[in-house]
């Protein structure tokens, strides 16, 4: 096995800087090879550097993203560090977040000599494709995108860059000539916005971007463990309500201890009218990687309290492995800078010819 290759991002970053320079990256003279979709799709997704990931994020996304890169021949994985900006950031967290959650990928099974793993900060591209694309947008399309409308009635009035992300997500996935982006059912309609803009420029400017299609997860969406009805978030201010990739088993034991069921003893599944039991039985099957139907029967002649210390031994078994890892590697950040470094130049490999050709079509250049 060979060892890393210890770069140093900023160092990388100039050399990105010097070579795409406006003439030879964005016109005719760039001497980039236009590499096509590959037979068999080209995979894109995106994931907010927002402090570690939890067990939803796991289950729900990442789980998925390592068996995504095992069966396609081209798959790009982005820290999308423009879209959580939308929020206000601490710059010094920020640059934290970004590394933790680049060991969180690398420790969970993402393998940067299989996918391309970036920051979409370094790809200036991203930013570029985006105004073109805004400007092929109205705005009561963006209007009805529930997570404006979601987001804004919280703040009671967002941000410009909230208004128009999702032309952002669009720009990430038409850059690559993305066919196949996994998302979760709450994204589907973000993903039809990239397939309009694909539609629209298409139509106007001639064939240039497939439309992208979704790919699913078969997950079930993990709930908070102290509010079944709603799912498991970062943002949820209770400390009980959420388990981390990073817990020890110690504060897995509490949090599933504690989470809320019913005042039925025996374990079944039930979504609709057993959310509590259910959202345990889910998380047991998943993390064993058994069946639904294989859970429940193993619960037999237990209590959910008894129930809770199988789930709980189910999932420090999945996550120890993941959280030491993520230890090695958070202690050794060059190397995780040199994996991002790494990762912005093969990306911008892809980018850089597909841009040079909207530009043309537009009438940049």
């Amino acid at each position: 096995m060979a060892l890393p290759v210890r770069t140093n991002m900023r160092h990388v970053l100039v050399f990105i800087q010097k070579f795409n320079s406006p003439k030879r990256l964005l016109c005719a003279g760039a001497r980039l090879e236009n590499k096509e979709t590959p037979r068999g799709g080209r995979v894109f997704s995106g994931i907010q550097p927002t402090g570690v990931p939890h067990l939803g994020n796991y289950l729900g996304a990442l789980e998925n993203w390592v068996t995504v890169q095992n069966q396609y021949p081209s798959v790009l994985y982005s820290i999308v560090d423009l879209h959580s900006i939308t929020q206000p950031q601490d710059p010094e967290q920020l640059r934290s977040n970004i590394l933790d959650m680049a060991a969180s990928l690398l420790a969970c099974g993402i393998d940067p000599e299989r996918a391309i793993l970036f920051q979409q900060s370094q790809v200036s591209e991203h930013t570029e494709l985006s105004w073109i694309l805004g400007c092929l947008t109205s705005m009561p399309r963006l209007r009805h995108l529930p997570q404006w409308k979601m987001k804004s009635k919280l703040k009671n009035e967002g941000s410009v860059g909230l208004y128009m992300y999702p032309i952002l997500q669009a720009a990430d996935i038409l850059l690559y000539k993305s066919t196949l982006v996994p998302v979760g059912e709450d994204q589907v309609q973000h993903l039809e916005l990239a397939q309009d803009l694909a539609r629209i420029f298409n139509n106007r400017y001639g064939d240039l971007f497939p439309e992208p299609r979704a790919l699913l997860s078969s997950t079930r969406k993990v709930k908070s463990l102290r509010d079944p009805s709603a799912k498991m978030s970062k943002s949820d201010t209770r400390a009980m309500a959420t388990i981390a990739i990073t817990d020890s088993p110690d504060d897995i034991a509490l949090k599933i201890r504690r989470a809320i069921t019913d005042f039925t003893s025996e374990v079944t599944f039930d979504p609709e009218m057993r959310l509590g039991v259910s959202n345990l039985v889910t998380i047991h099957a998943a993390m064993a990687m058994i069946s639904v139907e294989e859970a429940v029967s193993q619960s037999r002649g237990l209590d959910t309290g008894a129930y809770k210390k199988l789930v709980t031994e189910a999932v420090v078994q999945r996550l120890t492995p993941i959280r030491e890892e993520i230890e090695r590697l958070r202690s050794d950040p060059v190397h995780l800078e040199g994996v991002l470094a790494r990762g912005t130049l093969r990306a911008r490999e892809l980018a850089a010819p597909v841009l040079r050709e909207v530009r043309q079509r537009v009438g940049f250049c």
